[in-house]
């Protein structure tokens, strides 16, 4: 895996994490009545999650560390690897089924709690990325 193929991997990232803060302006109100807001909200939600663990993959297979066995367990080995705090690879390794739940059951969404969690998460890659690029 090279670093090229990392770094056009964290640009995507960023480049999603800066179309969902510019989604963010009236995110409750707009979720429920605009369809195509509502989509897109959706799909850079999914992708941001998704390009958040190919990277994790990515980065396990650049160092040469142990094959995970599931989508969390590669943001897991950064932690055992030091490339990621240990208690924020913990929790950070939800984003693996917060993906799943996007991809499968995002009609169950309530679309407060959908707006709430997306704040949330932008923070949480931001922070990602950043222990990500100290490392390379």
């Amino acid at each position: 895996m090279s670093l090229a193929a990392l770094q056009k991997k964290i640009a995507a990232i960023q480049d999603c994490v800066s179309t969902l803060e510019g989604l963010r302006e009236n995110c409750v109100e707009r979720i429920k009545q605009d369809k195509l807001y509502r989509g897109a909200v959706f799909y850079y939600l999914y992708t941001m999650a998704d390009s958040c663990v190919t990277l994790a993959q990515m980065l396990v297979k650049h160092k040469n560390l142990r094959k995970p066995q599931s989508y969390s367990e590669a943001i897991d080995i950064l932690g055992e690897a030091g490339i990621l705090p240990d208690a924020f690879a913990y929790e950070f390794a939800r984003i693996a089924g917060f993906r799943n739940f996007l991809a499968h059951d995002y009609t169950k969404m309530n679309y407060d709690e959908l707006c709430q969690i997306m704040f949330k998460k932008l923070d949480e890659v931001k922070a990602y990325l950043a222990f990500i690029n100290a490392a390379l």
